[in-house]
Parts: structure tokens; sequence; C-alpha cells
């Protein structure tokens, strides 16, 4: 059974990492969320392009405290907050939401904000 869902892993990883790689162009667009889930379908596809996404210099560290240590860089948590804030003032300017809508729209990103705010800067380093 693992034979046949081999390559669909990989197919979805290649996607997964496509749209990382577009993430890293646009700003709106968030990049390592979907380098994880490609590291995710590769380990269960291909070693070899698993191994390229944990020792790509650019989006690989971010990637590897991810999943050793489930930390966000404290740089990437700040545009992170940015991203939401500039996303929540487009979403009202540009769709003039309900009251109803712009509330739930509103929970989301602060639930979002605070999940990534939560979450270690880091591995805790060693006095």
């Amino acid at each position: 059974m693992d034979r046949l869902k081999r390559p669909f892993y990989l197919v979805f990883g290649l996607i997964l990492c496509g749209i990382g790689v577009l993430g890293a162009f646009l700003p709106l667009l968030p990049s390592t969320i979907f380098f994880i889930m490609a590291v995710y379908f590769f380990s269960k596809s291909s070693p070899r392009l698993e191994a390229w996404v944990l020792d790509h210099p650019l989006f690989g560290p971010s990637v590897v405290a991810w999943n050793e240590h489930k930390a966000i860089p404290r740089k990437a948590k700040w545009l992170a907050f940015a991203g939401m804030a500039l996303g929540f003032v487009m979403f009202v300017l540009f769709s003039r939401p309900g009251v109803w809508l712009l509330l739930g729209v509103a929970i989301f990103f602060i639930a979002s904000a605070l999940y990534v705010g939560t979450r270690p800067d880091g591995p805790a380093k060693d006095n």
C-alpha cells in the first residue's frame, strides 16, 4: 500500500514546496508552513528532497526549528504579526464586511497571533 501512496506523497510535497518558493517572493503568502508540510510528505516519499529542504540555507533552519522544538524564530513571529495585521486591514478595506463576518475574521486573526506568539523562539540555551 505504501508503494501506491509514495507517488502521491511526492507530488503533494513538490506542490507544497513550489508554493513555499512562491511565498518567499510574495509578501502576503507565507513560505515556512508550506516547507514544513512538504518535509512531512517528502519524509514518506523522497529522503533526498526531505534532506534538501532541511539543509537549505534559507528555508531549512525554520523548518528544523519547528520539527525539533515546535519553535518559531522571533523575527518570523514579527513578520507573521505584520502580515496578519496587513491582511486584516486589507480585508476590512476591500470587502467592507458585516459585523458578524468582521468579528469572525478578527477572532481568527487574534487566535492565530496568540498561537504564533506563544510558541518558543528556539531551543533552550544552556547557561
